[in-house]
């Protein structure tokens, strides 16, 4: 069975720092760009960051860049987030996703091949 399961969510201050993690079961990730969206409340979900397994390139969206940063243990089959300066904009649940590649233009909520179930993330500013 595969399962794509996060942790570290939780409340922090605006300004403070989170490490999300998301561990995979039942597939490797050869083959896969793996990363994160999230969805905040009232809100489409949305893309934040990917990595991908082929050649370890990741994209960032505009809101995140130069604040998070993804990064992956494939001997581990888990993929983290690095979000630091968080804002109170940042509040939302974070899914893990991944898709095989190659996928087409953007990282985004349609076509994922796996999703977790996700980790709510809470910033209080």
């Amino acid at each position: 069975e595969v399962q794509l399961v996060e942790s570290g969510g939780g409340l922090v201050q605006a300004g403070g720092s989170l490490r999300l993690s998301c561990a995979a079961s039942g597939f490797t990730f050869d083959g896969y760009t793996i990363g994160w969206l999230r969805q905040a409340p009232g809100k489409e979900r949305e893309g934040v960051s990917c990595i991908s397994s082929s050649d370890g390139s990741t994209w960032y969206s505009d809101s995140v860049k130069g604040r998070f940063t993804i990064s992956c243990d494939n001997a581990k089959n888990t993929v983290y987030l690095q979000m630091n300066s968080l804002k109170s904009e940042d509040t939302a649940v974070y899914y893990c996703a991944a898709i095989l590649e190659p996928y087409g233009s953007s990282w985004g909520p349609d076509g994922m091949d796996y999703w977790g179930k996700g980790t709510l993330v809470t910033v209080s500013s």
